[in-house]
């Protein structure tokens, strides 16, 4: 049994914030899946009809990702939380490539419906995961890159024991957090704010786990982490 926590520290800055959440065991996330990649070709085509890259920070989702990263202490405009990239690359027309089907149904649904949606590969986690804030031990390992370097203090982070797999909240995951063929036991948080968004994430998550289970047959758990209720076991 695994555990999420996110620490009261992040729930102090942005006490609005909440997460849907699902883990998912007994996936074959190596062969590819017609139905997820015509489902991200799908979504990466309405999205860029039906959005222009000038006015995506004015979209609610996005506005209220750019007002916690500030609140964090972090400039949104030299970090962009994952969506706003993911949506800024779609609507320049950069469309997005076929990874594997799991990284593929993420970024679908992250489109859907403009939340950020991460996932992480549970059996290479140390320590459960967390969301808070970094301690001088905490290390990252870059994508592409073999030496971890360190992080100040006070950064949010998921997190893995001193392991952190994404940086600055949702802005950058770390070269051993990512998706791969071989990853079969899966865990995705999908961030989002009380007053803004909570019902999309919910939405959001539930379609996630329908959709693994009818593509991937797999056993899903979903549950929902809010200031109230801030651990989920997994």
């Amino acid at each position: 049994m695994s555990r999420f926590t996110v620490s009261e520290d992040i729930f102090a800055a942005l006490p609005q914030y909440c997460l849907g959440v699902a883990a998912a065991r007994g996936i074959d996330n190596r062969a590819p899946s017609a139905r997820i990649a015509a489902l991200l070709d799908q979504e990466v085509q309405t999205f860029a009809e039906t959005h222009d890259a000038a006015g995506l920070r004015e979209l609610p989702g996005l506005r209220a990702c750019r007002e916690a990263f500030q609140a964090l202490g972090m400039n949104p405009n030299k970090f962009l939380c994952s969506i706003e990239a993911l949506s800024k690359r779609v609507c320049k027309g950069d469309g997005l490539p076929h990874i594997n089907p799991l990284v593929d149904l993420g970024n679908a649904l992250s489109l859907r419906y403009l939340l950020p949606m991460g996932a992480h590969d549970i059996d290479r986690l140390e320590d459960g995961l967390q969301v808070r804030l970094s301690t001088p031990e905490d290390h990252f390992l870059p994508m592409g890159e073999e030496t971890p370097e360190l992080l100040p203090a006070g950064e949010p982070v998921y997190v893995s024991g001193h392991t952190v797999k994404t940086r600055r909240w949702i802005w950058r995951q770390s070269d051993d957090g990512k998706i791969t063929g071989e990853t079969s036991h899966v865990f995705f948080p999908i961030d989002a704010f009380q007053d803004v968004n909570r019902g999309q994430a919910l939405q959001a998550r539930d379609e996630l786990a329908a959709l693994l289970r009818e593509v991937f047959g797999c056993e899903v758990v979903t549950g929902f982490v809010d200031r109230e209720h801030p651990e989920f076991e997994f």
